[in-house]
């Protein structure tokens, strides 16, 4: 029976979501082995216990309301055969349940890495007669390997796209602050140029850098000093508006593009969250800033960031010592 099952077992492999495929595993079994219901249970790595993943009965349809919380209650036990089974990867082929006067059977799901093997679910089908001959036997283990490649293949690919959303954030963002990187503000701000450009609006570009950054580094120690860029980069990010951005250039310089002309009222709300800072090393913490705009000040990014690291770099220092 199994055989005629081989070609849509095939395809949900290939093809669906690890819920389909686990569900069309299932109804094979079901139907292999006349069994009046079926689950899988799936281990999360980051979980000492397996959680149910998909629960039908025989006719392969879904478990739903009542008996499915039931049976996934029932099932969360770290003391449930089922659970017991799988952990220990060996089979349980003829378990008796004096509750429903039907018969378990229990097959831990195991993947083999270089020699080793790890359980990663289990598969559960019960029936309501005690005796399973040998052919059907092998057909459920068959479908077990099956199940175990299922859900190996979805971590894999959970970890392949937690892999490249981690690439992709690292190619945008600053390691040390979250912010966004230079190469991102540059984006934002060509973007944000254009846009200002077609609309008649302006932009601010605000440049910020730490008083006396470099005395306090050698002073406190690079660690404290990452504290302080951290520290002043929360501030930054708490003290704009959702369209605005918010950068690390490098080094203790930040920058925001921010869409309008508001740039001198957001860098003194700015200056003021960081001078509530305590200090650091009998140092006050205290940020300078240079303001430019587009369209007044250039029409280009690298205009607009050239005027106001001009202004940054006339902007008076301020007492850093308390």
């Amino acid at each position: 029976m199994l055989a005629k099952d081989l070609t849509a077992l095939a395809a949900a492999l290939a093809r669906d979501d690890l819920d389909t495929a686990l569900t069309a595993i299932l109804a094979a079994g079901c139907r292999e082995a006349d069994a009046v219901d079926g689950l899988a249970l799936v281990w999360d790595p980051d979980r000492p216990d397996p959680s149910l993943a998909v629960a039908i009965d025989a006719t392969g349809r879904p478990l739903e309301g009542t008996a499915a919380d039931e049976l996934a209650r029932t099932v969360a036990r770290p003391d449930h055969p089922t659970v017991v089974a799988a952990r220990d990867g060996r089979p349980n082929w003829q378990r008796p349940d004096p509750a429903t006067g039907l018969v378990w059977v229990d097959l831990p799901l195991v993947v083999r890495r270089e020699g080793v093997e790890h359980i990663v679910g289990a598969l559960a089908w019960r029936r309501r007669q005690p005796e399973l001959t040998e052919e059907p036997r092998a057909a459920l283990a068959a479908l077990a390997d099956l199940a175990a490649v299922a859900v190996d293949r979805a971590r894999l690919a959970s970890l392949v796209a937690e892999r490249a959303e981690w690439f992709e954030r690292l190619a945008h963002t600053d390691p040390l602050t979250g912010l966004a990187n230079a190469r991102t503000f540059g984006r934002v701000l060509e973007l944000e140029i254009a846009r200002a450009g077609r609309q008649g609006g302006e932009v601010s570009v605000v440049l910020f850098d730490i008083d006396g950054f470099a005395d306090l580094n050698a002073a406190a120690g690079r660690a404290a000093g990452d504290d302080v860029l951290r520290a002043v980069a929360a501030i930054l990010a708490e003290s704009v508006r959702f369209v605005d951005t918010v950068a690390r250039l490098g080094g203790d310089e930040f920058a925001i593009v921010a869409p309008g002309s508001a740039g001198t009222t957001v860098a003194q709300r700015i200056a003021d969250g960081v001078a509530a800072l305590p200090p650091v090393a009998g140092t006050s913490i205290r940020v300078r800033s240079g303001v430019a705009r587009f369209p007044a000040d250039g029409t280009a990014g690298d205009d607009l960031l050239a005027a106001a690291r001009r202004r940054l770099a006339a902007a008076p220092s301020a007492p850093t010592t308390d």
